[in-house]
């Protein structure tokens, strides 16, 4: 179990950061998703739920002002966050959520984790909009699971990514039922 560590931003501040650099509702959304699934992580893990939820929350923050250059996000992020006083942790697992992009190595929990999870976000909202009633609670782990092995389904959505559940040491099966639980709790803010 870590330590609890003063991540240097309130929630609040947090989410006010986040609306000030992302116009695009969807993308907000997902942030807010990756978040709670952050959360049932750290609880899942004996870590700070409040540190993990806000590198959740906060690692797309320089999306929009970087379009998507893969060069640079999370870098700005991590940049701005670093700024503004924020934790150094949760800089550096929003850099290395990009890891790719950046040549850079994710090797943490905490890293794979925020890189699972904010992918599996994408799968979740991709399944629950083909379900009759487009709402997060009818959806199953093993839709999830199963929509993941045809590749032709939201297929900009990364397996490999979601598959680092299993670098933190926890089963996809078990993953996919916490992420689904994770986001049926905030299923009202999602709009799901």
């Amino acid at each position: 179990m870590s330590t609890v560590t003063d991540p240097g931003i309130t929630r609040d501040e947090a989410m006010n950061l986040l609306k000030t650099h992302l116009k695009n509702e969807k993308l907000i959304s997902h942030c807010v998703a990756s978040e709670a699934i952050m959360r049932a992580l750290a609880v899942r893990f004996g870590e700070d739920p409040e540190m993990w939820g806000l590198a959740g929350l906060l690692h797309d923050l320089d999306y929009e002002m970087v379009n998507e250059d893969p060069a640079r996000h999370g870098e700005e992020g991590a940049r701005i966050l670093e700024e503004k006083g924020v934790s150094p942790l949760i800089a550096d697992v929003i850099r290395k959520h990009n890891a790719e992009g950046l040549g850079l190595e994710r090797s943490t929990v905490f890293e794979h984790a925020l890189t699972c999870a904010e992918t599996i976000t994408g799968m979740i909202v991709a399944v629950t909009l083909v379900y009759p009633d487009k709402k997060i609670a009818s959806v199953k782990p093993k839709s999830v699971t199963k929509r993941m092995k045809t590749p032709h389904f939201a297929r900009a959505v990364s397996r490999e990514r979601i598959m680092e559940c299993e670098k933190t040491g926890i089963p996809l099966n078990e993953f996919v039922a916490l992420s689904l639980e994770a986001m049926s709790g905030i299923a009202k803010e999602l709009g799901l």
